[in-house]
């Protein structure tokens, strides 16, 4: 996928080029433009022929430029350089949706008449994206540090200068401005075959899950829910290492754990559960938030011999009749890649601390939710909950749950006080389990009310 995903970064960055390079034949459907002394822009002037034309080549261009950005895998140090490419993208896209009113240079009396915002915002736009472009070349540049970008680049930058030099001076700058924006779309393709050229990128930093081991005494192995993180059980886990030996860990792409590859399985996760297990004869309890109640779950029946108690919080449901389509399992396999792209990262720089914080109550402290590789894990555990259901339900089928003490904790609230509380009461009755009811103002109870989950962890 990692390749693909390079191939697609640089198929928009040749379809960006194609289309900023428009003005090479469409310039001989505007007479009115001189070509010698008239700015590529005019030709998509509002008073032009083939001004929609233009536009949407504009607006096309700069979506495929963003797009291009977005689809790059993420190299910390270029940060800055992809900004100013993406910047570049956005305002060349406003260039198209802010047109000129007429060819100021082309035209002397367009500059008497009165201008409407759209042609001063397309001005400034301009002499902007002109600016972006530049230093996106020049920071790529110094970090790729090959002739051929340099050479580019240092094209650009000349040609450039003779252009604003020829419009101070009232010489024809149309020449120099053209030669300007064919050195852009030229560097496009350089992107592009340098994306092509590229390594695939790595997925992770290290080999297996981020694990967090507190105390001594029996073993009890807590899993966060959907997207959760280890630190989210700090306050649970200090209570419990005072007696016990709490073991916590972060799932792939979550927290401080690396991407996999691969999307995220029921019995991925049981075998997880297994292999952070004691040894037998040692057996451990597990605390499942969530969506891990499934894992939890297939972990006992799979390996019944390993559990002395089980503790389900706020449990999801398992009914659903469907399995995931085949365009959510697609995307599924394509988010780790996507996790560690240019946009990935901004998504969740801009989003993730906001969405973190209506999802369990706290605060990002580790900033670990403004990263695209947990965005991208997160999204991904969303995707495999129609598989993981049905995979439960297979295991439920073939593997009786063993004698095995249960408790079913449920937070009482007004949301979940009708069929969520229903399909939990009749989960208890189907494991035989203890049905713990906490009147609560959020279904985060392992954070509201750590109490009842202690207590049930030590049998009380």
């Amino acid at each position: 996928m990692e390749r693909r995903l390079l191939v697609l970064a640089a198929t928009a960055f040749v379809v960006a080029a194609v289309l900023y390079s428009a003005w090479m034949p469409g310039q001989f459907t505007s007479p009115l433009v001189d070509r010698s002394d008239g700015l590529v822009g005019e030709l998509a002037a509002r008073d032009q022929p083939a001004t929609r034309l233009f536009r949407t080549a504009d607006v096309l261009a700069g979506l495929a430029i963003v797009l291009g950005v977005a689809l790059t895998p993420r190299v910390r140090r270029e940060r800055f350089a992809w900004l100013g490419l993406a910047a570049f993208g956005v305002l060349v896209l406003a260039g198209g949706l802010f047109p000129l009113d007429c060819a100021a240079l082309g035209d002397p009396v367009c500059e008497l008449g009165p201008l409407s915002l759209s042609h001063h915002v397309h001005a400034v736009t301009g002499v902007l994206a002109t600016a972006a472009v530049l230093a996106a070349m020049a920071l790529l540049s110094r970090y790729w540090d090959t002739c051929l970008a340099w050479l580019i680049t240092g094209a650009a930058l000349g040609v450039t200068a003779l252009t604003l030099a020829a419009i101070a001076g009232g010489y024809p700058a149309g020449l120099a401005q053209r030669g300007q924006a064919t050195l852009v779309a030229i560097w496009l393709v350089y992107v592009a075959l340098r994306l092509l050229e590229a390594d695939d990128p790595p997925l992770s930093l290290g080999q297996g899950p981020h694990v967090v081991v507190q105390g001594a005494g029996p073993v009890v192995l807590i899993s966060a829910g959907l997207g959760g993180v280890s630190s989210h059980w700090d306050g649970v886990a200090a209570e419990l290492a005072r007696s016990h030996r709490v073991i916590r860990f972060d799932r792939p792409g979550l927290g401080r754990s690396p991407a996999s590859p691969a999307p995220p399985t029921l019995y991925g996760e049981a075998a997880r559960l297994a292999a952070l297990a004691p040894a037998h004869p040692e057996q451990v309890t597990v605390v499942a938030h969530s969506v891990a109640a499934w894992h939890a779950e297939a972990f006992v029946r799979l390996h019944p011999m390993c559990v002395s108690r089980l503790v389900l919080v706020d449990p999801s449901r398992a009914d659903r009749d469907r399995r995931a389509s085949s365009l959510g399992r697609s995307v599924g396999r394509w988010l780790p890649a996507l996790g560690g792209a240019w946009g990935a990262a901004a998504l969740a720089l801009l989003a993730g601390p906001v969405v973190h914080r209506l999802v369990s109550g706290l605060p990002d402290r580790g900033r670990g939710y403004r990263t695209g590789r947990v965005l991208a894990a997160a999204v991904g555990e969303f995707l495999a909950r129609r598989d993981m259901a049905a995979d439960l339900r297979l295991v439920r089928a073939r593997h009786a749950f063993p004698d095995v003490p249960v408790t079913v904790i449920s937070p009482v609230t007004v949301i979940s006080a009708g069929w969520r509380a229903r399909r939990q009461e009749r989960l208890a009755g189907d494991l035989n389990a203890d049905h713990v009811r906490l009147t609560a103002s959020t279904r985060r109870i392992h954070l509201a009310a750590s109490g009842a989950i202690i207590d049930a962890v030590r049998g009380l």
